[in-house]
């Protein structure tokens, strides 16, 4: 199935965009364990869980052929993710045992994760590419454990746009498609752990404790490159279709005069703090959320949740609530594109900055070598992002300490000798 997003409605592109991302084969055999073997087969699995989502269940772990885990409930999402890691680790030799688990306040999990390639930080666990196919199943189940539908879909189109980079760019990098799982403290649904998982413009931090129930994904990295690229089953893939339509809802929501309050120029800005980075959230820059309406002010939660609610519906909500509690403090500002049209311009940059939330989207203004001829792998179609809880990064189990790669450049920033980072 091809999807022509141009001729589509937003909300009939981005369902259909992600519902097409689940069935991409990742590099190296690295296939998603619970992607049907046809797109109508994946579409029916998620049309029928999304209609399921006003219901509350304590869900096991997903097991093979299965897609994302129906949990509705933090409960039950802690539950579904500890089990599918216990099995996980039952797979494991004694040596990648030791490799994979970590204590909770390990420090090891702030420097850990970056945007660069797995051969400049190095990343804390087991890699995938390392596993026989039994374990790397069991390991992505954690992933289907964890993830709602949407957010499954999105981590599975940025790993295959590593696979699609591998096979198709110029990219002489050979750690594209490689990718890390490790645990800081013993899987629980009556105790506090976390999940990291990623590599290359991937890596997710989530925190899950069963004694607060709760989960939080701060800090968590999303990144992509391409934009739009083709699966291995002929299929139209853009990751971040949502994120942009979400932000494009919002911004065109806003009066003439709450646009001049927030925009800050046809040049694409560059990210403050990094992914791997420490942070000084700025803010105090752009349109206040107190100038905004109660409509207006939901199209930017909606926004936000693209990271802060990548779980359950109850754990979003949690996030949702305890964000918008300070919504009239927080800062939002934009740059670059007003269209959401990936023909023109260099993409966009936008940062919302608050007591309880920081998010950064940005184009990154070059390809870092990765190119294919007819694709976009900069600006529009290489994008870092960053969310993190100014109050709760790692559930505060630690300090985020600097990644460092690259000849000693921080991680997310430019590679030593120029260029425009990874």
């Amino acid at each position: 199935m091809t999807i022509d997003i141009h001729s589509q409605s937003p909300t009939s592109r981005r369902q259909r965009a992600r519902l097409a991302i689940a069935s991409a084969l990742l590099v190296g055999g690295l296939t998603l364990s619970g992607c049907a073997a046809d797109t109508t087969t994946a579409t029916t699995t998620a049309s029928t869980s999304a209609s399921q989502s006003d219901e509350t269940s304590s869900s096991t772990a997903s097991s093979p052929g299965s897609t994302t885990t129906d949990a509705t409930t933090t409960a039950g999402t802690i539950s579904a993710t500890a089990d599918a890691a216990e099995t996980f680790l039952a797979t494991l030799t004694a040596e990648q045992l030791d490799a994979v688990q970590y204590s909770f306040d390990d420090d090891t999990k702030t420097t850990s994760w970056s945007n660069f390639p797995v051969t400049f930080v190095d990343r804390a666990g087991l890699n995938l590419s390392d596993l026989t196919e039994e374990q790397k199943t069991a390991a992505l189940a954690v992933l289907e454990g964890l993830l709602n539908d949407d957010a499954y879909a999105t981590v599975s189109g940025i790993m295959g746009g590593d696979e699609y980079l591998h096979e198709n760019s110029s990219s002489t990098e050979e750690s594209l498609g490689q990718y890390y799982i490790a645990f800081f403290g013993d899987p629980s649904d009556t105790s506090a752990w976390e999940v990291q998982f990623g590599g290359h413009h991937l890596g997710i931090n989530a925190t899950l404790d069963g004694s607060a129930d709760a989960i939080t994904f701060a800090p968590t990295h999303l990144g992509i490159q391409p934009a739009e690229y083709t699966d291995t089953n002929g299929n139209d893939v853009q990751p971040f279709d949502g994120i942009y339509t979400d932000a494009f809802a919002f911004y065109d929501s806003l009066t003439d005069e709450q646009k001049a309050a927030l925009y800050q120029g046809e040049t694409v800005a560059n990210m403050v703090c990094a992914p791997g980075g420490t942070c000084d959230y700025p803010t105090g820059t752009g349109l206040s959320g107190a100038d905004l309406n109660d409509e207006q002010k939901q199209l930017l939660l909606d926004v936000i949740a693209n990271w802060a609610g990548m779980a359950d519906d109850q754990t979003t909500a949690t996030a949702r609530a305890k964000i918008e509690a300070t919504l009239d403090s927080t800062y939002v500002n934009w740059s670059g594109a007003t269209t959401y049209d990936m023909t023109q311009g260099d993409g966009i940059y936008f940062q919302i900055s608050g007591p309880d939330v920081y998010v950064e989207f940005a184009a990154q203004q070059g390809s870092a070598g990765a190119d294919v001829t007819g694709v976009t792998t900069s600006g529009w179609g290489h994008v870092h992002t960053i969310y993190r809880d100014p109050t709760n990064d790692y559930a505060n189990s630690a300090t985020q300490q600097a990644a460092t790669g690259m000849g000693g450049a921080p991680a997310g920033g430019t590679p030593p000798g120029g260029g425009m980072g990874f």
